[in-house]
């Protein structure tokens, strides 16, 4: 039988078992909107392409499957372009989807004209145009095989318009499989020696795949097991919290911005470190300046090592789970190792996540905030953040059981927090999804809570307003103290604003509000299933209770 391309788009992206698609329409893909009429795929439409493909981020971080986002031409990939990027550097599956002008006004500067590869091609695994309409199903194949093979990332694959209402008679194929190197036992057995051979051996856990099964078990929960047999201390990468579950005795915390000195400095004593899922960055390694000189294991993917910086003792080429699932009896590795290492680093994360009250002058008091929040939340949550210096009393004070948790942009990139919450709460209805956002941060997307109440999703939103762009404002203090410049903002009632789309909000002033505020929040998101948004006045002078450098934001 023959079908049109756009329509064959839809049954492979069936075949690969794709839930959702995220996207703005448009009328250069018309077809495929139709194919998707009558697909069991969920059309989740979104208000903005930038929301559209956050959430398609966050469907691939949630899932471990790449996430599908759909845009028209011009306009609509120009918007949808932060999301590509985060993807790139965040080294997440994600596959774009782009209508184009039809192939005969190319080159004439046609109505929304531009240069796919010109926009993309420094910034997607691959760019690839649909110029044939027999190859539909394969090119979305390939699509999805790409993003996910290897370092994953974005792809980004053209739908000309009138390709696309071509008939063919070709149908979908099987999804190519994606291979997982697994360490062979010579490298398993050069690993043993190292960390047998290790006094103060520490892990570094990042990148995504942490959620794969591993002989029944998620490979974070693994690792994390097999890290406390052997006396290995193991720390997350930036904003990849959930690698492992954080009750484990062997979690260290985290890296990168406003990380705990302590373990920084447990970094940098280090004499061998493992980098499982992700490399040797900038933001871990505080700017290059930590942990340049111990011996170092590089598990990856990528036989490139593109995200890691420096010295490489070993380097072995796997995923997050196949590496695990490889990993040698925990007795081999532990040599002379006693406890002491791993329980001081246990010891100073624990003493780092404790909250205790900071008494601004002015506004709520968000280390007693968070610390309640954290207390009140259910254990199965769902965490997504969006950037800046609001976001670092999230990152401090609330823990994650496992991977699959969080969603946040690693690159930097603002207005992440709201759409992939609002993805997140489609994801795991079952699951209370917490968005944490600074005020300009949530008016970036906050208008993807419409998709919320659309589908019938409810994420709770803490917003941090100060009053300024934060971060920005502490560099400037920095670098040209007492000159403010640019960096103010005058917002709206962030709790009428989300009353008006149908959900409950509430305007916090005082610290001794909150805890209430909180529970009532989260009776609207669990009971009543709406959407909640908590609107935190902060003294605008507050500043993140630690000395690291403030992360630099989009």
């Amino acid at each position: 039988m023959s079908i049109s391309a756009g329509h064959l788009v839809v049954r492979q992206l069936e075949a690969h078992g794709v839930q959702r698609v995220y996207s703005v329409p448009g009328e250069s893909f018309l077809d495929v909107l139709d194919g998707l009429h009558d697909s069991p795929i969920t059309t989740v439409v979104a208000r903005h392409e930038g929301g559209a493909g956050f959430m398609a981020l966050a469907e691939a971080r949630l899932t471990g499957t790449p996430g599908i986002a759909m845009v028209t031409r011009g306009p609509g990939a120009a918007n949808a372009m932060i999301s590509v990027h985060t993807a790139w550097q965040d080294a997440t599956a994600l596959v774009l989807f782009v209508g184009l002008i039809p192939v005969a006004d190319r080159g004439r500067d046609s109505f929304q004209e531009f240069s796919l590869d010109g926009w993309f091609g420094t910034t997607a695994k691959r760019v690839m145009v649909l110029d044939d309409e027999h190859r539909a199903a394969e090119l979305v194949a390939e699509a999805m095989h790409a993003a996910s093979s290897g370092r994953p990332g974005p792809v980004v694959v053209g739908l000309p318009e009138d390709v696309l209402v071509r008939l063919t008679g070709s149908a979908p194929g099987a999804p190519r499989p994606v291979p997982a190197p697994v360490p062979g036992a010579g490298t398993v057995d050069e690993l043993v020696s190292r960390l047998a051979g290790a006094e103060r051996p520490l892990i570094v856990a990042g990148g995504d795949g942490w959620g794969e099964d591993v002989d029944g078990r998620n490979a974070g929960t693994v690792l994390a097991a097999w890290a406390e047999a052997a006396q290995v201390p193991v720390a997350a990468d930036w904003r990849a919290y959930d690698a492992v579950p954080h009750t484990s005795p062997a979690w260290a915390g985290y890296l990168g911005y406003y990380r705990s000195d302590a373990l920084a400095n447990r970094m940098a004593e280090a004499d061998l470190l493992v980098f499982v899922g992700c490399g040797r960055s900038d933001v871990p390694s505080d700017g290059y300046t930590r942990g340049l000189e111990a011996g170092t294991v590089v598990v990856l993917p990528d036989p490139n090592a593109a995200t890691h910086a420096g010295r490489i003792d070993q380097q072995i080429v796997a995923t997050p789970a196949s590496f695990t699932s490889a990993l040698p009896a925990a007795d081999a590795v532990r040599g002379a190792r006693g406890p002491g290492w791993m329980q001081t680093l246990a010891a100073e994360q624990l003493k780092f996540a404790t909250p205790a009250a900071e008494n601004p002058a002015t506004g709520v008091d968000l280390s007693v905030a968070f610390g309640l929040l954290e207390e009140k939340l259910p254990a199965d949550r769902t965490i997504t953040y969006g950037a800046g210096n609001a976001t670092l009393w999230g990152h401090r004070y609330l823990t994650h059981a496992g991977p699959g948790s969080l969603v946040g942009p690693r690159n930097g990139a603002m207005g992440v927090s709201v759409p992939a919450a609002v993805a997140a709460s489609l994801i795991h209805p079952d699951r209370v999804a917490v968005a944490v956002c600074g005020d300009g941060d949530f008016l970036m997307n906050g208008q993807e809570l419409a998709v919320a109440v659309a589908h019938g999703a409810a994420p709770l939103v803490i917003v941090v307003d100060n009053g300024v762009f934060a971060t920005i404002v502490q560099h400037q203090e920095k670098h040209y103290p007492g000159r403010p410049s640019g960096t103010s903002m005058v917002n709206p009632g962030f709790a009428a604003l989300i009353e008006a789309f149908g959900g409950h909000g509430e305007d916090v002033h005082a610290t001794a509000d909150v805890a209430a505020a909180i529970d009532r929040a989260l009776q609207a998101v669990t009971a009543r299933k709406v959407p909640a948004l908590l609107h935190l006045r902060t003294d605008p002078a507050t500043m993140p209770p630690s000395t690291a450098a403030p992360e630099a934001t989009a």
